[in-house]
């Protein structure tokens, strides 16, 4: 069931469980509440903040990691530290700057940390 926000109409005569905004769990088929289960004044539904993070790859990134995958497979290893080293760079991607590193080792360079 969706989780649905209420305020009160008027804050000023609201109580303390709705005054700064409660929530209710409804079936989406549900009547609105109209009134605070509590001291019944008047609330309206209200538009949610968004609590989830969406995490987006572009194309590019999406591209690289194919690429990334295709020389380790092959053990083009140099080519996938370089790949990934410069990647790294541009994006600050601190995970691709260690697989860099990884790569880098595999290819027979001596990395220090």
């Amino acid at each position: 069931m969706p989780l649905y926000e209420y305020i009160p109409i008027d804050p000023e005569v609201g109580c303390r469980y709705c005054r700064n905004g409660f929530e209710l769990f409804q079936k989406i088929s549900d009547t609105p509440a109209s009134t605070c289960p509590e001291c019944h004044g008047n609330v309206k539904k209200t538009v949610s903040l968004c609590r989830a993070a969406i995490a987006e790859t572009s194309e590019e990134s999406v591209q690289i990691e194919k690429q990334l995958k295709h020389y380790e497979k092959q053990e083009m290893y140099s080519h996938a530290a370089e790949l990934a080293d410069t990647h790294s760079e541009k994006t600050n991607d601190h995970g691709l700057k260690t697989r860099a590193k990884e790569n880098y080792k595999k290819a027979g360079y001596d990395i220090s940390d």
